[in-house]
């Protein structure tokens, strides 16, 4: 897996990253930082991959359980250090996932599953940060 991030230039603090499957992201700073608000900030996009790895991780997993899935939405809240280096000391997942039928034991297996075994960015983030847990189940 690769990369690339290139600053778009002394006006700002915007960053053009490209990934190695050819997808283009933009980054910027906030205005107090020099940047101009254009973007998520890098950080947004680590705590936005980790949503994306373990959201992903549950629907898989719940479709291979025979689940009639119908949506997996996931609210992040986080919390960072007060001093540099930054990092996120604490993060809190809210799973809202919709379909018929849905056994809410499989439910708690999957992002468990996902949680402990396959979400390769949470267990990364969970190096510095309190990870927590909660899910609802919604009838489709």
């Amino acid at each position: 897996m690769e990369c690339s991030v290139k600053w778009t230039g002394p006006d700002g603090m915007s960053f053009l990253a490209e990934t190695g499957s050819g997808h283009a992201v933009l980054m910027d700073g906030a205005p107090e930082g020099g940047g101009r608000n254009l973007a998520p900030r890098p950080m947004e996009m680590m705590l936005l991959g980790a949503g994306g790895c373990t959201a992903y991780d549950v629907v898989v997993i719940l479709r291979k359980s025979g689940q009639d899935v119908r949506g997996c939405d996931l609210k992040l809240t986080a919390q960072r250090a007060d001093t540099d280096p930054k990092v996120f000391t604490r993060i809190h997942y809210h799973f809202t996932v919709r379909g018929r039928g849905l056994k809410p034991n499989l439910i708690e297996r999957a992002i468990k599953l996902s949680h402990d075994k396959y979400c390769s960015a949470s267990a990364i983030l969970a190096k510095t940060a309190e990870l927590s847990l909660e899910w609802e189940v919604v009838e489709d």
